[in-house]
């Protein structure tokens, strides 16, 4: 069964910057895309960041676009989202998902980490 595990989070103040980790178990890491959601209390799932198997292909919510990257390291199984200019909105538990595809869309997204709690003072 394929594990996602994300590392990285924390407490920052606005302005700052964080880089977010999440390691994938499983031998088809290097054939999936990758996408990034968060999660804000009392707010639905949203999309932050995904990109395509090779990572050639990303794509942003207009709400992190510029501040925000994806990447990825295909043999260490490993996605990456670093965040930069941080401020209080983007604080949430963020969640990295395996896809088919690249998608804004949560249902193409069958993998799931537990997430890891960013916040970010003002």
């Amino acid at each position: 069964q394929v594990q996602l595990v994300e590392s990285g989070g924390g407490l920052v103040q606005a302005g700052d910057s964080l880089r977010l980790s999440c390691v994938v178990s499983g031998r088809t890491f290097s054939s999936r895309a990758m996408g990034w959601f968060r999660q804000a209390p009392g707010k639905e799932r949203e999309f932050v960041a995904t990109i395509d198997w090779s990572g050639d292909n990303t794509e942003y919510a207009d709400s992190v676009k510029g501040r925000f990257t994806i990447s990825r390291d295909n043999a260490k199984n490993t996605v990456y989202l670093q965040m930069n200019s941080l401020k209080p909105e983007d604080t949430a538990v963020y969640y990295c998902a395996r896809g088919s595809f690249t998608s804004t869309s949560r249902s193409n997204y069958s993998s799931w980490g537990q997430g890891t709690q960013v916040t970010v003072s003002s």
